[in-house]
């Protein structure tokens, strides 16, 4: 999806607003020079696929937020066609095994657990932003599904 001449459009979706500015100061650390735009909650982000005509680049969505969870958005983004390439990932405190395989069978590209430093944070959001998704996307399996630092 990226180009030379295109920053990245990165979003954030998660209703804990430590989690947003923790997540939001770890990017701009980074100093990737890509654009992140951040989301309190289901109905806002869904409210900005819906009427834009860009779409994003990776997607981060917190797995348990009320109203609309990163699993029912998720399964709203992968019923529409235009969203079907878009690379999304489950960003969560759990390690349930059955929040993994849900995510998974909704049409998660990756599921990472949110990291308890500040420094892995980095470097995680470093290597989530670097990926390959083309490649991440042919080989989903249950051991490439969940990321790792």
């Amino acid at each position: 999806m990226k180009t030379s001449d295109k920053l990245m459009q990165i979003i954030l979706v998660d209703d804990d607003t430590d989690d947003r500015l923790l997540f939001e100061e770890a990017f701009n650390e980074l100093d990737s020079g890509e654009n992140l735009t951040i989301f309190k909650d289901g109905r806002e982000i869904l409210d900005y696929l819906y009427t834009t005509t860009e779409i994003p680049d990776i997607v981060f969505l917190d797995l348990n937020m009320p109203i609309l969870g990163g699993i029912d958005i998720l399964r709203e983004i992968r019923k529409d066609e235009k969203y079907q390439k878009l690379s999304v990932v489950i960003y969560s405190t759990s390690s349930a095994e059955k929040d993994i395989e849900d995510s998974l069978i909704a049409g998660a590209n990756i599921y990472v657990k949110k990291p308890n430093d500040f420094e892995t944070l980095k470097e995680t959001l470093r290597k989530v932003i670097k990926m390959n998704w083309q490649f991440q996307s042919a080989e989903l399996n249950r051991e490439t599904f969940v990321f790792v630092i």
